[in-house]
């Protein structure tokens, strides 16, 4: 997502005008001083910034200019705290889920269920009723087991299950192996000429299903909009073949998500990480860019075909995660430890906040950029093995693989000092929904920031006796 560096020259680059500025050597956060939260609150805390999730969203809508029949839905997963999806909703997107927790949550949330798609590859039966009894915009079904279990169920509960086929179509990207889920290989959907068959069974029983749209996900973190347009056409393909054989028009296609969070607008340590790591790490795609050249693909073909009014009639779907919700969270740590090691003349700077609320640093060594919130104005120019506190050698913030994903070290003032502040930009998404309380470490807190430097706590941090709740 295109962004501008800060125009200030007394701001560094990883600042955002407005919302992530340096103030009086501290970081500020939509105004308010990091460390006056981080002493009120307590570390670790999860800041979440209202104004840029607004922000975000308003960017992600410039995509109607290409279609103006665009439906978003904020990919839950990546951040399904209620008071991130109440502003989601507030600020007038959709929502997708992928399981019958995160169906409940959305609905807690105040959706409507026709504001409500789910994924999942996995359903189980009651997930499925669960879907079906509130009346949901469409359930991605991601094999013909999954139709059949839709079919027993609907059949059942004496409703129409609105239905929509995952597709996958062999479409690679350039971001990790793991973050890709349109491959063959993947694990996610249904092939070509299966998703044919699942079509057609459905216009079978319309009393029990209602084929609605084709979906595919290229995968998280897309640099390039070649696959976004690769991956439209195969739905476009199949759109227009099953409205040749049976009349039959779908109602909407479903690109899924994957818009890019430009991770490194500090370019501090971009030497450390490989070169393919930097273009996922830096991408600036955006989602009218990805739009623009999806809809140039398939608008020849259907103006060829004389159908152009199925395009023009179709709504499309996105799914949108971290480009909502990644860089619109800070984490606020505290150093609790600091340490050298004289045989190899290395400094240490240990946190209270390690992958235990940033899975992604050892499930794909993700890098997220460290500021010190409590000198932030001072030169980051001093190398440090920087750690978090669980009782695992994995958890660091460096490179312990020598594979390029993270830097060597990381750099911060000289002689950091026991309390100052650490603050991990961009991570926002898939933190929160992924923490553990690994080591006996209770859930932080987190807090919402609003226009007005309104601050409100939407996650009390738990206490010892949570730790134990559904223990017998």
């Amino acid at each position: 997502m295109t962004e501008p560096l800060a125009t200030n020259p007394a701001q560094p680059d990883w600042a955002l005008p407005g919302y992530l500025e340096v103030k009086n050597n501290h970081l500020h956060i939509n105004g308010i001083d990091a460390i006056k939260l981080a002493d009120e609150f307590d570390t670790p805390l999860f800041v979440i910034s209202a104004p840029r999730i607004r922000h975000n969203i308003k960017q992600l809508l410039e995509a109607r200019t290409h279609h103006p029949k665009l439906k978003l839905c904020f990919a839950s997963k990546a951040n399904n705290l209620l008071g991130v999806l109440r502003v989601v909703r507030e600020a007038g997107i959709d929502v997708e889920v992928n399981s019958g927790g995160e169906l409940f949550r959305a609905l807690r949330a105040g959706f409507r269920p026709d504001q409500i798609e789910m994924n999942g590859i996995s359903k189980t039966e009651q997930e499925i009723a669960e879907a079906i009894d509130a009346g949901i915009y469409t359930i991605n079904l991601d094999s013909p087991y999954e139709l059949e279990l839709v079919e027993k169920v609907a059949a059942r509960l004496g409703k129409r299950a609105n239905v929509t086929v995952r597709l996958v179509a062999g479409v690679g990207t350039r971001s990790h192996a793991g973050l890709q889920t349109a491959l063959y290989t993947s694990k996610f959907g249904v092939s070509p000429s299966q998703a044919r068959e699942m079509m057609l069974r459905t216009l079978e029983r319309p009393d029990l299903v209602n084929l609605a749209g084709l979906h595919i996900h290229v995968g998280s973190q897309t640099p390039d909009p070649e696959p976004y347009a690769e991956a439209f056409a195969a739905m476009w393909d199949h759109l227009q073949w099953l409205h040749g054989e049976t009349g039959h028009k779908l109602q909407h296609i479903n690109i899924g998500g994957g818009i890019p969070v430009n991770y490194l607008r500090d370019f501090t340590h971009a030497a450390e990480i490989s070169e393919n790591e930097r273009a996922m790490l830096g991408a600036n795609l955006s989602a009218a860019e990805m739009m623009e050249n999806a809809i140039d693909v398939v608008r020849a073909s259907a103006k060829k075909a004389g159908v152009e009014h199925l395009l023009d009639e179709l709504e499309i779907v996105m799914e949108p995660g971290r480009a909502v919700i990644a860089d619109a969270v800070t984490i606020l740590t505290r150093v609790r430890n600091v340490k050298s090691r004289p045989e190899t003349g290395e400094n240490w700077a240990l946190t209270d906040a390690g992958y235990n609320l940033m899975l992604s640093m050892v499930m794909y060594h993700w890098y997220y950029h460290a500021v010190n919130a409590s000198r932030a104005e001072e030169d980051h120019a001093s190398r440090y093995r920087m750690a978090g506190p669980l009782c695992d050698g994995g958890d660091v913030y460096f490179d312990l693989h020598g594979d390029g994903h993270l830097p060597d070290c990381r750099l911060l003032p000289g002689n950091i000092e026991v309390g100052e502040v650490i603050a991990m930009l961009n991570t926002g998404a898939y933190t929160m929904s992924q923490m553990t309380a690994y080591n006996g470490r209770p859930f932080p807190a987190a807090v919402l920031i609003d226009d007005g430097g309104k601050v409100e706590v939407v996650r009390r941090r738990d206490s010892y006796e949570d730790l134990l709740i559904n223990e017998l």
